[in-house]
C-alpha cells in the first residue's frame, strides 16, 4: 500500500506559512527550537507531577525576547501582533501552561504597567519582567466574582497617612505563588482601581490550588490580601475604572486565539501520524473511511481557525480590534481546538488517554481555556449583542 502523502502536515492548502513575513517565521522557529530542546522532553513529567519550573522557563523565554514582546521600550522588542500570535501558537503547541505563563506576564501584568502605570513603575519593573528575571501575575478574578468582575469584594481604602490598605481574595491566578509582583484590582471609594503589589509585602499570601486536573504544568494560586499596606504611589495612575482591566483581558484573549491553534495543530499532527502507523485488519487505520472523515473535519477546523487568527491579527496591526471581534475569535477557535483534541483522542483509542502522547494534556488544558479569560457563554453573549444590538446580560 502506498504511504499517505503529507501524513504529518495539516497545511492541506500548502500556503498557510505564506501568511507570515520572514520576521514572523523567524520568531516561530526560534521559539520552536527552544521548546524542542529545553521543554518538550519534560512536559509529560511536569504535567503528571503538577509542576512547572516557572522561574527557569521565564529566564529562558526572556532571553528570546518573547515576554511582553508586543510592547515597546523598557526592554520590550515591539513586535507586531501576528509575531506575538505565532509565538503563542508555538507555546501552546507544547502546552497551554506555557502560553498562559507568557500571556499573564506580557499581556496582563506587563501590558497593565505599560498602559496604566507610572513612569517609575514602568522603569522599575518592565525591564526585569521582559528579561524573565521577575515574574508577574494579574489579580482580577475572585472566588465569587469571575464573569462579573464588577462584583469584586476586594477593597482598597486610604489611610489617614495617605497609604492604601488592601483586603480581599483573588482566585485562579496564574503564576501567583511564584510572582514578584501582582497587579491587583480593588474597589475604592471612587471606583475600581489597579495596584502594583510586591508579593513580599506583609499581609500578602499566595496559596497554590491543589488537585486540579487541567493546566497541571502551570502554577495556579489563590491570593489572600489581609491588611496589605501600600504607599500612595502603588496605584496605577492612568486606570479609569473596570474598563482598564477589561482592556488587559482583551490583550490576553488575542493571544489565546492564536495559541489554541497550536494545541490543535499538535493534536492533528499526532493523529495523522498515528493513523498512518497504527494497523488494524492488516492496514493503516487512516485508510478507513470514518477515520479519514474525522481527519478531514479536524483539518478543516484547524485551517479555518488559523485563517481567522491571522485576519484578526491583521486588523489589530492596522486599526485595532473591537472587543466583540476578540470574543468571536476566542469563541470560535477554542471551540475548534477542543473539538480537534476530542477527535484526535478518539483516533488514538486507548493510547489517547496516556501521557505517552500529548493529546490528553491538550484536551484537559483546553477545558480550562474554554472558561478562562471570559467563559464560552460570556463570549457568546458579547458576540450576540454585537450581532443583534440587544444585550442579553447587564
Amino acid at each position: 500500500m502506498t504511504p499517505m502523502a503529507g501524513v504529518t502536515d495539516p497545511d492541506l492548502l500548502g500556503d498557510l506559512s505564506g501568511l507570515l513575513t520572514d520576521e514572523q517565521r523567524q520568531f516561530a522557529a526560534l521559539v520552536r527550537s527552544y521548546l524542542d530542546d529545553q521543554i518538550r522532553p519534560h512536559l509529560s513529567d511536569w504535567f503528571e507531577a503538577g509542576h512547572l519550573p516557572v522561574r527557569e522557563i521565564a529566564r529562558g523565554l526572556g532571553s528570546l525576547g518573547v515576554l511582553g514582546m508586543q510592547l515597546s521600550d523598557y526592554g520590550c522588542v515591539g513586535a507586531d501582533p501576528i509575531s506575538y500570535g505565532v509565538v503563542c501558537t508555538e507555546l501552546e503547541a507544547a502546552d497551554s501552561g506555557l502560553r498562559s505563563l507568557v500571556s499573564v506576564t506580557g499581556s496582563l501584568a506587563m501590558f497593565a504597567l505599560r498602559t496604566y502605570g507610572s513612569q517609575q513603575q514602568r522603569t522599575e519593573w518592565l525591564p526585569a519582567l521582559a528579561r524573565g528575571e521577575a515574574v508577574g501575575c494579574f489579580g482580577l478574578t475572585e472566588p465569587d466574582a469571575g464573569s462579573d468582575p464588577a462584583a469584586m469584594r476586594t477593597t482598597a481604602h486610604r489611610t489617614p497617612g495617605g497609604d492604601w490598605l488592601l483586603n480581599g481574595r483573588k482566585m485562579w491566578i496564574t503564576n501567583g505563588s511564584v510572582a514578584d509582583i501582582a497587579i491587583v484590582w480593588a474597589r475604592t471609594e471612587t471606583g475600581i482601581a489597579g495596584f502594583l503589589v510586591p508579593t513580599g509585602t506583609p499581609g500578602f499570601t499566595a496559596v497554590d490550588i491543589p488537585r486540579k486536573m487541567s493546566l497541571r504544568a502551570s502554577i495556579t494560586s489563590e491570593l489572600i490580601l489581609d491588611g496589605v499596606r501600600l504607599p500612595a504611589d502603588a496605584v496605577l495612575p492612568d486606570v479609569r475604572g473596570l474598563g482598564s482591566a477589561l482592556t488587559c483581558l482583551n490583550e490576553a484573549r488575542f493571544g489565546i486565539i492564536f495559541g489554541v491553534m497550536g494545541a490543535a495543530r499538535d493534536c492533528l499532527t499526532t493523529a495523522l501520524e498515528y493513523a498512518h502507523t497504527r494497523q488494524a485488519f492488516g492496514r493503516p487505520i487512516g485508510s478507513f473511511q470514518l477515520q479519514q472523515r474525522a481527519l478531514v473535519e479536524m483539518a478543516a477546523a484547524y485551517t479555518s481557525g488559523v485563517l481567522l487568527a491571522h485576519r484578526l491579527g491583521s486588523l489589530k496591526a492596522r486599526q485595532g480590534l473591537r472587543p466583540e471581534q476578540v470574543s468571536l475569535g476566542k469563541f470560535a477557535n477554542v471551540s475548534a481546538a477542543l473539538g480537534i483534541a476530542r477527535q484526535a483522542r478518539a483516533i488514538l483509542g486507548g493510547s489517547g488517554i496516556t501521557l505517552d502522547y500529548p493529546i490528553v494534556r491538550h484536551l484537559l488544558n483546553l477545558e480550562s481555556v474554554l472558561t478562562y479569560e471570559g467563559t464560552h457563554d460570556i463570549h457568546t453573549l458579547i458576540v450576540g449583542a454585537a450581532l443583534t444590538g440587544e444585550r442579553a446580560f447587564t
